[in-house]
């Protein structure tokens, strides 16, 4: 399976590759962001639904989510291998992006017929505006897979894309994925772009949100860093882009060169509900003399974390409720 990895020139020769750019090449239209070849952009989605396809999350009976999906194909893609798939994009007002044509204000911007017909694109995908900064209007623990191509660093600053993808988490069921790509650096672990219109991500930042993603019943799948080494890693293009005659797998930005990274996240296989008593029967042990004698609600909670609940009476504590009733009522 695809691990959290670096965009590299080998990537552009491997079968996972070339098969999902030629699924891709269906549409004529679906490759036009990429006008150059290599491009990483072409890299992101090929390596997205790769890494989806490898996980089980490409059939029937998926539902997934994309963020600020522009014009990308992928919601056609996926849906076309079977999924349900909730595309959104930024608020109207997204300047920049509406004025390259990469903003989609409906779901006709993100239907590409040579991926998949109109009446199973109809059926199977749904198109809303969501800001990524807030993430408000999906329900949580609704989706099997969420994804974003290169958007996260848009959000003005590494904090803001890093709370987005805790955001995006919380929107998976138990054991489902996330997807997201965004810039690295490769110039520098510890300088940085932090704040701005497009920030670039260092290891140590990925590696401290690993950590905090940990602390949420989440994880990372291990990080591949290699950047590659072949002369079109070396050339990174520069800007003004795709002029130079260089490959751009590479590039440099503002004064660092980068390339893209996949991020491959998993949500814990627990409920959060389950996951809320192991932290109290931990928080109790923690309490010397608590857990011996604790108060009575407090030791009514901790009997329950010794045995399995139903999820709908947790918090409820209706079964309690009920005995109550019948020996008032005897």
């Amino acid at each position: 399976m695809l691990p959290s990895l670096l965009c590299r020139h080998e990537h552009f020769r491997a079968d996972w590759f070339r098969r999902w750019e030629r699924a891709l090449r269906a549409d004529p239209t679906a490759l036009r962001l990429c006008v150059v070849s290599p491009h990483r952009k072409l890299w992101e989605w090929c390596a997205i639904a790769q890494a989806l396809e490898e996980r089980n999350m490409l059939r029937g009976g998926r539902r997934g989510c994309g963020f600020a999906v522009g014009t990308e194909p992928l919601p056609s893609l996926f849906a076309a291998r079977g999924a349900t798939v909730v595309a959104t994009d930024g608020p109207e007002a997204a300047g920049h992006w509406a004025a390259t044509g990469e903003h989609a204000a409906s779901r006709d911007a993100i239907h590409y017929p040579g991926l998949i017909d109109r009446p199973a694109f109809d059926a199977r995908v749904s198109f809303r505006l969501v800001d990524m900064r807030r993430v408000e209007g999906l329900q949580p623990a609704s989706f099997d897979f969420v994804w974003s191509s290169c958007a996260l660093e848009h959000l003005g600053s590494l904090a803001a894309g890093l709370d987005f993808m805790l955001a995006a988490q919380r929107l998976l069921r138990p054991g489902g994925i996330a997807l997201h790509t965004t810039e690295f650096n490769l110039s520098s672990n510890e300088e940085t772009v932090e704040t701005g219109d497009n920030v670039i991500y260092r290891r140590r930042d990925l590696e401290a949100f690993a950590e905090r993603l940990q602390a949420e019943g989440s994880v990372m799948a291990p990080g591949d860093f290699d950047p590659g080494h072949e002369p079109e890693d070396l050339a990174h293009d520069l800007p003004p882009y795709y002029v130079h005659g260089r490959p751009h797998v590479k590039l440099l930005l503002d004064r660092y060169v980068c390339t893209s990274i996949l991020l491959v996240l998993q949500a814990g296989t627990q409920p959060w509900w389950r996951r809320l008593l192991r932290m109290a029967r931990r928080c109790l042990a923690l309490r010397p003399g608590f857990a011996r004698d604790p108060p009575g609600p407090a030791r009514a909670f901790a009997r329950r974390a010794e045995r399995p609940l139903d999820p709908k009476t947790f918090g409820r504590f209706a079964p309690d409720r009920a005995a109550a009733r019948m020996a008032r009522s005897a």
